[in-house]
Order: C-alpha cells, then structure tokens, then sequence
C-alpha cells in the first residue's frame, strides 16, 4: 500500500468513527414514540417484500434497550404466525465469531455482556437463511452500512449471503448519501427506511 492510499484508508476509518458517534447522538435523541412509530412502518415494508413472504428461515435481532433501535417483534410475531423459523445472532464468547441461532421463544434470550440479547448457547444454529435483517445506525442507498465497529456481521454475513438476501434497516434520518467503505465491509442486497426500500443493484443499473 502506498502512503496515498494508506493515508486514504486512515481517513475513512477516522471519518467512520466520527459518524458513528454523531449518528448514536442523534438516533438516542429520538423520542421513544417517534422511533416504535418508524419501527411499525419498517416492519410493514419488510413484511411486504417478496423475499420475506417466501422465505423459510429469517435472521433478525432483539433491539438492544435504550439505544432507540429498530424494533421487530412485531415482525418476529408474524413470522412465527407464517409457520417461518426465526434466528437470532449469538457470538462464541471465546472466537468472537457471530452465527445465529433458531430461538423458539424470546424469553430464552439473554444479554451476554455486549449489550444485545442472544439465543442460548444450546439453541441450534441456523446453518441455511433466506433473509438476515441487520441493524445499522447510518446506511447508503449502495447499501453500505456503519455499525457500532465491531464488524460482527461483516464477517458473519459472507457465510449466509447468498444465497440469503441482507436487508438493512434503519431509520429515515439515518439515510446517508455516502458511507465511507473500508477493507471488509460487506454491501447489503436492499435496504429498508420507514418511507422507502431501496435497491442497490437496480441503482447501479441506472
């Protein structure tokens, strides 16, 4: 690598960790009814898109508490009622490596000292998904994502997708024109605000 491009390469991490802490700032000063408000619309698009109605085995997460994240119990609730397998992402605690795990029922989830809640270690891992559902606190319509740096479903996604499609969520605000890419991120198939669903491949074709 040469000083330019390792100079470049610095940047964009600095300037990640810089949007990822204004975005935290900005998501947290949410008001609790707007963001179960947005959650509702967002789960409406996803429950309506094809590769969610034909899908067996959907991946999504327990929003982490306090942090103003998408909410999707409801769609955990209507997945179930479809006869659909849901998972949930857990992380071996000695790897760090991130999988998911079928969860029959939520009350199993527990948080394990990362802030989220995850399926029992002894829950069957989910070895095939059609869909994974993955937070985001900023997202680009090429469907490039921040999340909070740890780069769990960076590295976790390649495994699934594809065949899985990986859709991001996020809210409106959260929108960006340009997430800064680094070395390892891994673009997301569609990405789902509460006022629209985004396509990269059909932004490229134009």
């Amino acid at each position: 690598m040469d000083i330019d491009a390792e100079l470049e390469t610095t940047l964009r991490y600095r300037a990640k960790a810089v949007l990822r802490k204004r975005a935290r700032a900005l998501r947290g000063a949410l008001p609790p009814g707007a963001a179960a408000e947005r959650s509702a619309k967002i789960v409406e698009a996803l429950a309506a898109l094809p590769a969610l109605r034909e899908a067996r085995a959907v991946a999504l997460f327990y929003p982490i508490e306090g942090r103003n994240e998408v909410d999707l119990l409801a769609l955990d609730a209507q997945l179930r009622a479809a006869g659909k397998r849901v998972a949930y992402p857990a992380i071996d605690p000695e790897t760090r490596v991130m999988t998911f795990r079928y969860v029959d029922d939520l009350a199993t989830l527990e948080e394990r000292g990362l802030g989220f809640r995850e399926p029992l270690p002894t829950a069957p891992e989910a070895e095939a998904l059609d869909v994974i559902v993955v937070p985001a606190l900023q997202i680009d319509g090429r469907g490039q994502r921040i999340g909070y740096g740890a780069g769990f479903y960076d590295r976790a996604l390649p495994r699934f997708a594809p065949p899985a499609l990986a859709v991001g969520v996020a809210f409106a605000f959260q929108l960006v024109a340009e997430v800064p890419d680094t070395a390892g991120d891994v673009a997301l198939g569609l990405v789902v605000t509460d006022d629209r669903v985004l396509d990269p491949a059909a932004s490229e074709a134009t």
